[in-house]
């Protein structure tokens, strides 16, 4: 391995133009010393018109706040709480993409990146790093990019699956910020019973794909007695983790990548960021392969569990805002959605609470207006509750209501069955389902 060179991040961010879009590697393991350095350039006028572009980043967001208006512009692929209110202001902005595809814009040019921003593990004896806990869209950035900077991290895990050579950096800087951690979120007495019930739809043997969170963790936690399933998800943390030290998930059904967890981000406690350093078992994929509906699809029974902000009487689900206010994004939703339904004896499964905080039903007449539709109609099939799980696959519109009536709120079952009537006229109430 050739000697390595270190610069500082003042320097490295020195040779970013302006004009020039910006990708930063995502989630806890965002590259804060160059978003501050960059700062400072702002501060000094040295700099303007930067796009920033990544998935949804924990920590301070600078590059999303009014105070850099002209100079800095987000355009993140999907939001966290440190971004929503800037964007709801309009000072930063949403790119609308499923996650799987979200490489693809910069790989075709989609958008051109004058610079990739990422934070990476310690070389090993032949000169590769890790992307650690975020891989994500960052391969096909340091791929694209006019201009690679990489902060090398001893806290970054050296995680296999897709490497990268120190050759493919321009500059490297050295950094030991922690990475950000998420405490593990304990389910509500409601999410445990939506745990319950999503977890009677996952078989022995099943292949899984599931978010974090108290929602994914009640479903973890109602899975202990299961055997030899597998994961093949986005994104995994301490919940998931406790079943794979269990040996619940072991892989050794999976139809490809045997044995292995596959995963492309995380965002968990330290155990997790140690699990899966120079961890043989866990592979740190590109996104363009772990949400790649038809790689998803090659492993059978996969069971795919994703959430919704409301669901409309006819199956329609938001998940990515609040009437017209961007609350996340589209995600990996719908990918994985078709690669569960496309997999032998695979099902799609959509888990909430079935009402809002404030005591409003999320299985909605009618979407509230603005609202994204994330997944169609078309391709909505379970969907769960804790009153229940009904399948809306196979079924026509007036059923549909039925069903999901049938797990809403009881506080809300005579309001929502006057909005069906109203909708689908006198002989709505005539059938059964």
């Amino acid at each position: 391995m050739k000697q390595i060179t270190f610069v500082s991040a003042d320097e490295a961010v020195s040779h970013i133009k302006s004009g020039s879009h910006i990708h930063l590697s995502s989630v806890a393991s965002v590259p804060h010393c160059l978003i501050q350095a960059l700062c400072r350039r702002a501060d000094e006028g040295d700099v303007k018109d930067l796009h920033f572009h990544h998935f949804h980043t924990e920590g301070p967001a600078p590059y999303s706040e009014e105070r850099y208006d002209g100079i800095f512009f987000d355009q993140g692929f999907f939001l966290g709480p440190n971004v929503r209110k800037n964007v709801g202001g309009g000072w930063a902005d949403y790119l609308p993409v499923h996650l799987g595809e979200s490489q693809k814009l910069y790989r075709e040019g989609y958008i051109h990146l004058g610079a990739a921003l990422v934070n990476v593990s310690m070389p090993d004896e032949e000169g590769r790093v890790s992307l650690g806990t975020s891989v994500d869209c960052s391969v096909a950035a340091v791929e694209s990019a006019d201009l690679v900077i990489g902060v090398v991290n001893p806290n970054v895990p050296f995680a296999y699956g897709d490497l990268l050579g120190v050759e493919q950096f321009d500059y490297l800087v050295k950094d030991d910020t922690p990475l950000v951690t998420a405490a593990f979120a304990e389910p509500t007495p409601t999410e445990v019973l939506i745990g319950r019930n999503a977890a009677a739809l996952v078989e022995d043997g099943d292949c899984i794909q599931m978010g974090i969170g108290a929602l994914p963790n009640a479903l973890a936690g109602q899975l202990g007695g299961h055997k030899d399933l597998g994961l093949h998800t986005e994104m995994f943390a301490d919940g998931l983790l406790r079943l794979i030290k269990k040996g619940v998930i072991n892989g050794s059904c999976k139809k490809i990548d045997t044995g292995k967890v596959v995963a492309s981000f995380l965002l968990g406690s330290d155990e997790v960021y140690s699990f899966i350093d120079h961890n043989p078992d866990v592979l740190m994929k590109d996104i363009k392969y772990v949400n790649n509906p038809w790689v998803i699809a090659q492993n059978p029974h996969m069971k795919a569990i994703n959430s919704a902000v409301e669901v409309d009487l006819t199956g329609q689900i938001c998940a990515d805002s609040i009437g017209t206010r961007i609350w996340s994004g589209t995600g990996g939703q719908v990918e994985f959605v078709k690669g569960a339904t496309m997999s032998e004896g695979g099902k799609s499964i959509t888990a909430f609470a079935s009402q809002t905080k404030y005591g409003g039903s999320k299985i909605v007449p009618e979407l509230h207006p603005g609202a994204g539709v994330v997944t169609p109609r078309a391709d909505a099939h379970w969907i769960v509750t804790e009153f229940g799980a009904v399948d809306l696959y196979g079924k026509s519109l007036q059923e549909r209501a039925k069903l999901l009536i049938s797990i809403a709120h009881p506080d809300n079952q005579e309001e929502l069955d006057r909005a069906a009537f109203d909708r689908f006229g006198p002989h709505y109430h005539n059938f059964n389902v």
